[in-house]
């Protein structure tokens, strides 16, 4: 997934100085972003007042959308570095294609697991034909300094683990949950999990203490601690909890995205993330050269251009503003 604003701004991410040591009901609201030529996001990270959730880092929630009379989703090529991005459906169909030449469709609850590394381009689209709906989210996960420049590779894992409950299902996107691991390869110590939960129900799902949790809506009417939550609206948690209350008032499903607070500072500006603006401008310039990011075959259609770097240095500082 790609950042499309024309009028990029670094967001200044990481560090454990502002994190949550305690749990807390945090309710963040998305900001409406339009993604390529026919689809509007929720953006909830990187928020006004919160940047990353462990390692997770960036946040759209998009759908669910009608897109029978129209193309659907439509992003071109374009770079990524220092990150992984994680495709998760609920409803319809995206093709990925990228410059180390996978090509995959990915369906609901099938895990595309792009590692950027040092450098990699992609493309995503609904394909043609399409199903009538499509509705899910797009995210980041950034990587550590000990991983970013490994070599850019993409997974995709059709059967996850799951763990259940009377009225609850949850799919393992990444990391473990209650001993369920899933086989996407994760840098870090995080989770990210898929919860359906009937109507009526009441369960408690189990947490690592020393991670930070938030808990985004996706469909139906939900109660995450307590708290009401509508679709597309994300709760961030904090640390210091050992398990998790949820109710559903309607059938429903959420995901869940927690993990080891994220220790190192980042700058992360468009769709590249690294440590200094001149790491950054070295990025941006090797794409708009046409080199490093190599090349996406199969796309009918232009590359996007980066947007202009900011007047002022980027510098990388903590995690909220």
């Amino acid at each position: 997934m790609s950042n499309l604003d024309r009028q990029a701004v670094p967001s200044l991410c990481g560090g454990r100085g502002f994190v949550v040591a305690e749990p807390v009901r945090e309710l963040l609201s998305p900001r409406q972003v339009p993604l390529g030529e026919s689809t509007v996001v929720r953006r909830l990270l990187p928020n006004l007042g919160r940047r990353m959730v462990g390692a997770w880092a960036f946040v759209d929630h998009y759908g669910p959308d009608d897109i029978a009379d129209g193309p659907g989703m439509q992003v071109p090529p374009h770079p990524h570095m220092g990150l992984q991005t994680v495709s998760w459906l609920h409803e319809g169909e995206v093709l990925h294609r990228d410059s180390t030449g996978s090509v995959r469709t990915i369906r609901p609850r099938q895990l595309g697991l792009m590692t950027s590394g040092r450098a990699i381009s992609h493309s995503e689209q609904s394909p043609a034909p399409h199903p009538r709906l499509l509705h899910g989210a797009q995210l980041w996960v950034a990587l550590p300094d000990a991983h970013r420049h490994v070599e850019p590779h993409f997974e995709f894992h059709a059967d996850l683990p799951e763990v259940t409950a009377p009225g609850l299902r949850a799919t393992v996107i990444l990391g473990t949950v209650d001993g369920a691991t899933s086989p996407g390869t994760a840098y870090s110590p995080l989770m990210g999990a898929d919860l359906t939960l009937t109507d009526g129900t009441g369960a408690r799902l189990p947490l690592e203490p020393d991670f930070e949790y938030a808990a985004l809506a996706m469909t139906g009417e939900t109660r995450v601690d307590g708290v009401p939550l509508q679709p597309g609206s994300m709760l961030y948690l904090g640390c210091g909890r050992t398990e998790l209350p949820l109710s559903a008032h309607s059938d429903a499903s959420l995901m869940l995205l927690g993990g080891e607070p994220f220790a190192e500072e980042l700058v992360m500006w468009w769709n590249l993330i690294g440590r200094t603006h001149e790491e950054i401008a070295e990025a941006r310039e090797a794409w708009m050269k046409g080199t490093r990011f190599g090349e996406v075959e199969g796309y009918d259609g232009d590359r996007l251009l980066a947007p202009e770097l900011p007047p002022g240095p980027l510098k990388p500082r903590g995690r909220v503003r």
